[in-house]
């Protein structure tokens, strides 16, 4: 053997342990490794930072169904956090008009909404809602109508006239010419229900959807649709956001078949 040959044999040797190495170090990099950026830091994925943290201004009456299409919108929409700020329409309204820094606004009826054109966006109707007769435990008055709030030995609240569900009350009694007098005016339809739950009323008028949720601590009542009232929910951006992108995002998210679907599954009629 030559001492060409000889001397070639661990050059090759080397060459190829060499190339060896090279590729399992590039194999060896791909996965195992977070990407770093040019300061050395790993780069942040589309998710590492909120695409915006969300504040809506929602009616009482939504408190349960919000909770579950919040928890559904955050799901579908990584980075974005969603808080519910739930009151009386009334005095959601109010807030608004004092500045409170909110994205979104989402009311009982379309009165309190129209009020507020100079601080919403146009708003939109995302579900309808109608009145029941809430009666306590048993319904040991065995009210079965409307008339029988009438009677003076039935202890009935109302929520007070100011509050969407209180006009919708007032306007259905006043329309069959009854003539009630609650034993206390509320502040929200939640407040209604409670004292009828708690055994401090015999009877109320409340939401349909609120009066499910409470199982068998009230007995429902339906009110016929001819002596019934239609209520309305319009959601809307606040001009005062500073989510603008985002909160629209959400208001037209509730219109979708996703958030249809949520609502409608509590109670909650199509728009």
């Amino acid at each position: 053997m030559s001492p060409t040959l000889t001397r070639r044999r661990p050059v090759a040797a080397a060459a190829l342990s060499a190339a060896l190495l090279a590729g399992l170090s590039a194999c060896g990099s791909g996965d195992d490794k977070p990407a770093t950026s040019d300061t050395g830091s790993a780069a942040p994925t589309a998710s590492a930072a909120p695409q915006a943290n969300l504040t809506v201004l929602a009616a009482s009456s939504l408190t349960d169904v919000f909770k579950a299409a919040g928890e559904a919108y955050q799901k579908s929409h990584p980075g974005t956090k969603v808080t519910f700020s739930f009151a009386g329409s009334q005095e959601l309204a109010a807030q608004v008009k004092q500045g409170a820094p909110a994205d979104a606004l989402v009311t009982a009826d379309t009165k309190t909404m129209d009020g507020l054109k100079a601080e919403t966006g146009d708003p939109k109707i995302i579900a309808k809602n109608r009145l029941v007769i809430a009666a306590g435990k048993g319904n040991p008055f065995k009210i079965d109508e409307l008339k029988d709030l009438a009677d003076t030995k039935v202890k009935v609240v109302l929520a007070a006239p100011e509050v969407p569900v209180g006009r919708y009350s007032k306007q259905i009694l006043d329309a069959q010419k009854i003539e009630v007098k609650p034993v206390s005016q509320e502040p929200n339809v939640r407040a209604v229900l409670s004292k009828v739950e708690l055994g401090e009323a015999d009877a109320g008028l409340v939401y349909k959807t609120d009066s499910a949720k409470s199982g068998d601590k009230v007995v429902t009542v339906e009110i016929p649709d001819d002596q019934n009232a239609v209520a309305s929910y319009p959601a809307a951006t606040l001009k005062q956001s500073k989510n603008a992108e985002a909160a629209a995002a959400f208001v037209a998210w509730l219109s979708t078949p996703e958030a249809q679907k949520i609502l409608q599954d509590a109670g909650f009629q199509q728009p």
